[in-house]
């Protein structure tokens, strides 16, 4: 597992990231450090094969032929190797990262916050899911853009009124939880909710200590 790191620190930041995202890592790092004063690392965790290495379960495709394979839980098995000291752990993710990092809070109560971004929370049986087990991570930050549920996908149009239940179940659960709506579709500046993700997180941390 290929990991790109930056800055040290006791609180460390986990990114599941592709390759198509590897370019705006460092732009993502920078706003990180603008919109907070909080001393972090970041460590930006490479997925080869997105559909595969951050699906929770197998699903049917529903974007030309690429299945989900199911296999998140070897892949946070390679993520937690890198949790093994005392610091003090978040993960977060866009798009299906996203989901994987709101998966990850309820197999493990390592990190702190889950940044989920845009998150694929459309996934089959993904909201069922949240209901049906207990959330382990205290807090949680979801976004989506105002235009994603706008598709004519329509496994992908319901990602609107999925979250929208994920987030009415977290605060329903006691979950100190925020869902904030951003302009533009999908592909809209990835680097920047993403930032804004994380800085909210820690913020939300920082203030209940």
């Amino acid at each position: 597992m290929k990991t790109y790191e930056y800055g040290k620190s006791d609180i460390v930041l986990i990114q599941p990231v592709g390759k198509h995202e590897l370019s705006w890592i460092e732009n993502e790092v920078r706003e990180i450090h603008r919109l907070t004063s909080a001393d972090f690392k970041y460590i930006a965790v490479e997925i080869d094969d997105w559909n595969d290495e951050l699906s929770p379960w197998k699903a049917p495709a529903v974007f030309k032929d690429a299945c989900f394979g199911g296999g998140a839980v070897k892949t946070l098995e390679k993520i937690l190797m890198l949790c093994s000291d005392k610091k003090k752990y978040y993960i977060g993710g866009y798009s299906l990262a996203g989901l994987f990092s709101l998966w990850a809070a309820y197999q493990t109560d390592v990190f702190a916050g889950i940044a989920a971004v845009s998150p694929s929370v459309w996934f089959p049986g993904f909201i069922d899911y949240m209901r049906e087990h207990e959330i382990k991570s205290k807090t949680v930050y979801l976004s989506l853009g105002d235009k994603e549920e706008k598709t004519r996908n329509p496994v992908m149009a319901q990602v609107g009124n999925c979250i929208r239940s994920g987030y009415d179940w977290l605060k329903e659960c006691g979950v100190d939880c925020t869902l904030e709506w951003n302009s533009g579709n999908h592909y809209r500046e990835p680097d920047m909710r993403t930032a804004k993700a994380f800085a909210w997180i820690l913020h939300q941390d920082m203030r209940a200590e």
